[in-house]
């Protein structure tokens, strides 16, 4: 072992516990007293304590966390990390939350275990207690498309949600179109709320009012999707186009249209959220927003990488600009409407 300049004995000594409670503590054992492992931790972060075999300093991989997997847009995330992972030889590492939030105790706990170079969150985030035993054995982590408000001092890369958001509702008002609705995804993630802030901030510039009957929340995938638009195409004064807070909402929507009858874009103008491949590959094909997905997750495992080694980069906080793909979904209102 290197010398450190405090050994675990001396912490255990300082926080009054015993040597086998420090080494629990390390390891992210999750049988400590809430108040014990806090004391500790903050002992090892204070003496900077690390644990380090001779000649290495941590295992050569990042872990990539998901809220779930799921999805294209998921995919599309995990690739532009393994891009800049194998050219750096770096090995990745793919864990999920579950469908949650933010990772399980069981996943710190083995991160402390194999001791990575880093972490990558997608979609999901920390707690203080999660982010303080990584911060305690020197493990950073980036943020990908926080869920959440992320502190100014949490690494994270995103993109332009509110922009994306009233770019595509003023695509459809240049269109002509007066009944828009959305449908964003869970009210607790902070892109869907900016997205639809977006929608809410451009219909209001174009001079129409935010009609409540036409905001729905979906849950970001294809049946929420169809369950919120047939809600919306059965309405007695329907909407003429749709802003779908995703591209897999934008699935669900067609197909509750084709069930109802109504011709995409002919009856109904829709417009995604992502720029996922599958955007292409539907008929009509998906105008949509395209969010510079792999980019993100490149300059993600890149700043990961420059934290790793010590560096100390640029910025901390990116968010990424997006832009219109207008394709086959989208058209003028009908003359009968």
């Amino acid at each position: 072992m290197t010398v450190q300049r405090v050994t675990i004995a001396e912490i255990a000594g300082m926080a009054g516990v015993s040597v086998p409670t420090v080494s629990k503590v390390l390891n992210g054992r999750s049988d400590v007293a809430e108040a014990t492992r806090a004391r500790v931790e903050q002992l090892i972060q204070e003496h900077g304590y690390r644990r380090r075999t001779a000649g290495t300093t941590s295992s050569p991989m990042i872990d990539l966390v998901f809220s779930q997997f799921e999805s294209e847009w998921a995919i599309q995330l995990i690739g532009g990390v393994k891009d800049v992972a194998r050219a750096e030889g770096v090995e990745l590492v793919l864990s999920e939350c579950g469908g949650g939030w933010r990772p399980r105790q069981e996943w710190i706990e083995s991160v402390l275990n194999r001791r990575p170079l880093g972490a990558i969150l997608v979609f999901s985030d920390l707690d203080a207690d999660q982010r303080a035993q990584l911060e305690a054995r020197r493990i950073p982590f980036v943020v990908v498309d926080p869920v959440g408000d992320v502190a100014a001092d949490v690494p994270a890369i995103g993109s332009a949600n509110w922009n994306g958001g009233r770019m595509a509702t003023q695509h459809l008002t240049g269109l002509g179109h007066r009944r828009i609705a959305v449908i964003g995804g869970p009210v607790d993630v902070l892109c869907s709320r900016q997205r639809v802030d977006g929608y809410t901030d451009a219909l209001r510039s174009a001079g129409l009012t935010v009609d409540p009957e036409l905001i729905r929340v979906g849950d970001f995938g294809v049946t929420g999707g169809y369950r919120e638009a047939l809600v919306l195409l059965r309405l007695p004064d329907r909407p003429t186009a749709i802003f779908a807070g995703n591209d897999m909402q934008a699935l669900g929507i067609y197909q509750a249209a084709r069930e109802l009858g109504l011709e995409i874009p002919r009856d109904l103008s829709v417009v995604g959220y992502d720029d996922l491949p599958v955007a292409q590959w539907v008929g009509p094909t998906l105008t949509t927003v395209h969010q510079p997905l792999r980019q993100m997750a490149e300059l993600a495992t890149r700043l990961l990488l420059d934290l790793a080694r010590g560096n100390t980069p640029a910025a901390l906080r990116l968010d990424l600009a997006v832009d219109m793909r207008v394709r086959a979904s989208t058209a003028g209102v009908a003359k009968d409407r």
